[in-house]
């Protein structure tokens, strides 16, 4: 009769927040186009902010392809004369790329999944558990967003070197076991839409909380779950202080600081196309993740509730 009640409730709550299509973004309500010169206006300042902000993009791709002479011209050419795609692979033989990257996927991966289980479980007993002070303890978790990260790097330092961590990827994994501030946040907002009268039906027909949190909740939830994950997989991806201080063996060492290796390594004469090529590499990964979850990602910033 639980699962029953579950999937019923489920069926006219919906699966996930209904999300707009992308080719409906931009229209009128009925689906037409905006017509009038207020709408070519909007757009035309659109497709500007979108040069602009694709400019540096476009730049770092197309100095990856030319060839050293070419890109010490000056003034310098806005398409490649001849297409260098050595670069690529040059790049990659500087420094331990593969090894670098491995070491990032490996880190990035555990904090994303981590980051993911405990936030939603942390936000699910803020949002849907009646417990005594609840709501003050969530203060003193929303006090901790306003704690600068160099205030506690020294202390957090030496409990992992008390520990025996240092030169491990423990200290850069094991924080994501602990909820953040902010992904806590997000989630208990988007949590709080959920109808109670929903979540206490489910009780009484016997259903933990467990279920109740991964067939109800999370489901509906799909959108701000996605962008914790990405919010997660690009800070650990782009992190540079936490590997610069805790890891000291260049096999350990990630792509950001594996950039620093590549810049060192010809200190006197840096190559850079290869420099931007390597760096295009590194950014390839986060900008393919970003376009495949871009829809989940828009729908989960504008908090959008059930329909």
């Amino acid at each position: 009769m639980a699962l029953n009640t579950l999937d019923s409730g489920t069926k006219d709550l919906g699966s996930a927040p209904k999300l707009k299509s992308r080719s409906n973004y931009g229209r009128n309500a009925d689906g037409s186009r905006p017509t009038g010169v207020s709408a070519w206006i909007s757009r035309l300042v659109m497709l500007a902010v979108l040069l602009l902000f694709s400019l540096p993009l476009y730049w770092m791709l197309i100095s990856a392809l030319k060839t050293p002479e070419e890109l010490a011209q000056f003034p310098p050419t806005l398409f490649p004369t001849e297409f260098r795609w050595e670069n690529f692979s040059d790049a990659v033989t500087v420094m331990p790329f593969w090894t670098f990257f491995r070491n990032s996927a490996i880190i990035t991966i555990s904090v994303v999944v981590f980051s993911v289980v405990s936030n939603f479980v942390v936000a699910y007993g803020f949002a849907c558990v009646d417990w005594p002070g609840r709501n003050k303890v969530f203060f003193v978790v929303l006090a901790t967003l306003f704690l600068p990260f160099p205030v506690t790097l020294i202390p957090m330092f030496d409990m992992w070197a008390a520990l025996g961590f240092v030169n491990t990827w423990v200290p850069l994994i094991a924080p994501a076991l602990f909820a953040g501030g902010f992904f806590t946040f997000l989630l208990r907002q988007f949590m709080l839409q959920t109808p109670k009268d929903m979540l206490d039906a489910a009780r009484v027909d016997g259903a933990s909380e467990w279920t109740i949190a991964w067939r109800i909740v999370f489901p509906t939830a799909r959108p701000a779950v996605t962008v914790i994950a990405i919010f997660s997989a690009v800070g650990t991806w782009n992190d540079f202080m936490g590997p610069l201080i805790y890891l000291q063996d260049q096999s350990k060492q990630t792509l950001s600081i594996g950039m620093e290796v590549f810049r060192s390594v010809n200190s006197q004469d840096v190559q850079f196309n290869l420099l931007m090529a390597a760096s295009f590499l590194v950014l390839l990964p986060l900008v393919i993740l970003f376009f495949i979850f871009q829809r989940y990602f828009v729908s989960g910033i504008t908090l959008g509730g059930f329909k």
